[in-house]
């Protein structure tokens, strides 16, 4: 009877894992993060669900769910990366701009940087 039982367990949790054992095609893609304000609101969000299954108990359902999270996790940080590697050049030329008493580019590039910076954090 325990191995007919382990056997039912195993075949169930192969059934429930089988979506994640599947070829790259059928991968999840996750949620698209286009834009920076999207990326943010997908990043808590997202943050917010993960924290909510990793409560729980970890069974196979929940580790299914957890592999789908991660793909619109790991585009929210792809953009994030992306948008903070332009925030880094925006800041750099107000610090250019600064050593060469620029007023005009430190002023203009400032408020840009500031603008987009807040996206991030508010």
């Amino acid at each position: 009877m325990t191995i007919l039982r382990n056997i039912s367990v195993i075949t169930a949790s192969l059934l429930i894992a089988l979506p994640a054992l599947a070829s790259d095609t059928d991968h999840f893609k996750g949620k698209a993060a286009n834009t920076l304000e999207q990326a943010v609101s997908n990043f808590s969000e997202y943050n917010q669900k993960l924290e909510e299954v990793l409560a729980g108990d970890l069974s196979p359902e929940a580790m299914h769910e957890v592999h789908q999270l991660t793909y619109t996790l790991e585009n929210a940080l792809q953009k994030l990366d992306d948008e903070i590697d332009e925030l880094e050049e925006t800041l750099e030329k107000v610090h250019k701009a600064s050593e060469h008493a620029d007023p005009d580019t430190v002023r203009s590039a400032g408020k840009e940087y500031l603008v987009n910076s807040r996206k991030i954090v508010k």
